[in-house]
């Protein structure tokens, strides 16, 4: 080093390094904050950064199956006049509503009625309307099915039963077959059938058609 670069009083300048080094802590002995660090008033500690949270999965229950089949509107006429004929179409009631892809959405009461065309005690009848998404033949089958459980038997035509399931109604369905007929031909002609049908659809059951059977006695007992 020259003799002009020394200062007046003869010590050499500190250098830029020394000087960083050398240089006083700001008030309160606060360290000035990091680089991008988040800035707030006077005073504030240094924000810290939340620990990172490891991804959670909520676990999942089964889901239930779809019930999003097409169905029509069907009307089912129940009737029997063995055993606990009562307790026979309340359970048939409730086995209906339990048949694949099937709902029950209206009950009638329950009726007394004398045999029509039929022999032995007075019949306890209902009608039920239903939601399903079985064609008119397979419900029938299902509704056979039921009869059967409940054992029906048939060893002369209109013998006294156990459970006797007439599909009165299916949708718009209009069929004429060995095995079924649509709408059911002889509904109109029972009493048995209109009244109970008239208390939940009455919209399907002609003033008419009620006063042709007036002389027909029928009872709601529940």
């Amino acid at each position: 080093m020259s003799t002009s670069d020394l200062p007046k009083d003869g010590k050499k300048s500190p250098k830029a390094s020394d000087k960083a080094k050398a240089a006083p802590p700001r008030a309160g002995g606060a360290r000035p904050p990091p680089a991008g660090a988040r800035k707030g008033p006077p005073g504030t500690p240094p924000a810290r950064r939340a620990p990172a949270r490891a991804p959670t999965s909520r676990p999942r229950g089964p889901r239930g199956p779809r019930e999003d089949y097409p169905t029509v509107q069907a009307f089912v006429a129940l009737g029997a006049n063995l055993g606990d004929a009562e307790a026979a179409v309340k359970a048939a009631m409730a086995a209906i509503g339990a048949l694949q892809r099937t709902q029950v959405t209206a009950r009638s009461s329950l009726y007394r009625s004398e045999p029509v065309d039929a022999e032995g005690p007075d019949f306890i009848n209902a009608v039920v309307a239903v939601r399903t998404g079985l064609d008119a033949e397979q419900f029938l089958v299902a509704l056979q099915r039921l009869e059967t459980q409940a054992g029906r038997e048939r060893p002369f035509p209109n013998a006294p039963r156990t459970l006797d399931l007439d599909l009165l109604m299916h949708g718009n369905s209009v069929i004429d077959t060995p095995t079924l007929t649509l709408p059911h031909p002889r509904m109109r002609e029972r009493a048995f059938v209109l009244k109970p049908l008239a208390e939940i659809a009455p919209d399907k059951v002609p003033r008419a058609a009620l006063a042709r059977v007036t002389g027909q006695v029928v009872k709601r007992i529940v």
